[in-house]
């Protein structure tokens, strides 16, 4: 007997929050950041902390790969849970940790733990569509998912009021374990007869042809550009925040206001992306991004890194909203070809994206002089790289198609 297939609305709430898992654990605790400082000693403009987002997204990314060939191998649903009992695991160690070298270390295991949700939602989302129509879901899926960045950090403030730090990272514990039991409910999208058993050197063999197939080298690259920029802003902004512009009690609203801003852009992505086309989007939002934020760019530069609050999210809104019209994008656009191998192709984009990303990200933390800059030249740097290497990924793609065509009128000649 066939099992229940899950209605779209419930599965795309379900897979929402599975990606959602990503974001509540950065950013509900983003505002306890402060009061993390005055309990490890730390100085109040320290980016010591800012290594708990960075060690997150390393977990993150290193243990994809993992869980994308066990989902081809094993199915989703079984991996899913795995994921889901490491993350309650590493949010539970983080809770009780005595120090912030143990927290980094559990921060990184609870990375490892989301890796699990993030991917195998990434694969379920293939089995069921493709194409625009995947982007559609996608948009869909990230508009539930950027309402974490709007209510999450006022729910940490308010856990905050009434309790310690710790239990800002105790509410994750109860995310997961809810997560869990709604999974008991979720049919599996890979049934048995679509299973892949791969050795080691499968593996491999699996890594090169996703890097190898026409174009998706290209939005890899544009994908870990972006997510890099990204990071930067998520790690710092609490700190900008207070330091730079002297809001730090009105980080939860601004934080929230910015999240508004990023899912109108997903919610607009999601309804003209089929209209419009893919691609055709794609190139508008591109040429879009890199002009605004190369007005930021200048804005601080002309204002010695601390341009006026007003004007500077007045350029930042925007640059956030085209970055989330470009993430469901450039991933569906990535996934595209991978049908046969969407566990493992969308564990290989998220460990290379988020692993460089996280690290890029750490970078452009650590430049921070006291204004906002370095976040500039990072959103800029981003939008550049993007331009050239989707410019890239379309040429390849091209290439690789007129190869198949002379192959196939050599091969129809010598008959």
């Amino acid at each position: 007997m066939s099992e229940r297939r899950t209605g779209d609305r419930e599965f795309i709430a379900f897979v929402s929050m599975a990606m959602a898992a990503t974001a509540l654990s950065i950013d509900l605790m983003l505002p306890a950041f402060g009061a993390i400082r005055r309990a490890l000693g730390l100085a109040p403009d320290s980016t010591a902390v800012s290594a708990l987002v960075t060690t997150f997204m390393l977990g993150l990314a290193s243990m994809q790969l993992a869980y994308g060939v066990l989902a081809d191998r094993l199915g989703r649903r079984r991996v899913l849970r795995m994921g889901w009992a490491l993350y309650a695991a590493g949010a539970l160690a983080t809770a009780l940790a005595p120090s912030l070298p143990v927290m980094l270390v559990a921060r990184f295991v609870w990375g490892a733990g989301a890796a699990g949700p993030r991917t195998t939602a990434m694969a379920m989302i293939r089995d069921r569509t493709s194409g625009e129509r995947m982007a559609r879901q996608m948009s869909f899926v990230m508009a539930i998912f950027l309402l974490v960045p709007i209510i999450a950090p006022s729910l940490g403030n308010a856990i905050l009021h009434v309790s310690s730090w710790r239990w800002v990272f105790g509410f994750c514990v109860l995310f997961a374990a809810i997560q869990l039991l709604w999974s008991l409910r979720l049919e599996e999208t890979l049934p048995a007869e679509r299973r892949v058993q791969r050795s080691g050197r499968e593996v491999l063999s699996s890594i090169g042809f996703v890097l190898r197939t026409p174009g998706t080298f290209g939005y890899l690259v544009a994908v870990t550009a972006l997510f890099g920029a990204f990071n930067a802003y998520l790690a710092g902004s609490q700190l900008i925040t207070d330091e730079v512009f002297g809001h730090g009690d009105q980080f939860p609203l601004i934080f929230g206001m910015f999240g508004v801003a990023m899912g109108l852009g997903v919610l607009i992505n999601g309804r003209i992306v089929e209209r419009v086309g893919l691609d055709r989007l794609n190139g508008r939002v591109m040429v879009a991004y890199l002009g605004i934020s190369l007005a930021l760019l200048a804005l601080s530069v002309a204002r010695d890194g601390r341009p006026p609050f007003v004007l500077f999210a007045i350029g930042l809104a925007p640059v956030l909203a085209i970055h989330n019209v470009l993430n469901p994008n450039l991933n569906s656009a990535a996934m595209r070809p991978l049908g046969a191998m969407a566990g493992t192709g969308a564990a290989v984009l998220g460990t290379i994206s988020m692993g460089f990303g996280a690290l890029i990200g750490a970078v452009l933390d650590h430049a921070y002089d006291g204004g906002v800059t370095p976040l500039c030249i990072g959103f800029f740097a981003a939008g550049a790289i993007t331009f050239v290497a989707v410019r890239a990924a379309h040429a390849s793609v091209g290439s690789g198609q007129r190869a198949v065509v002379e192959t196939t009128r050599s091969s129809t000649t010598a008959s």
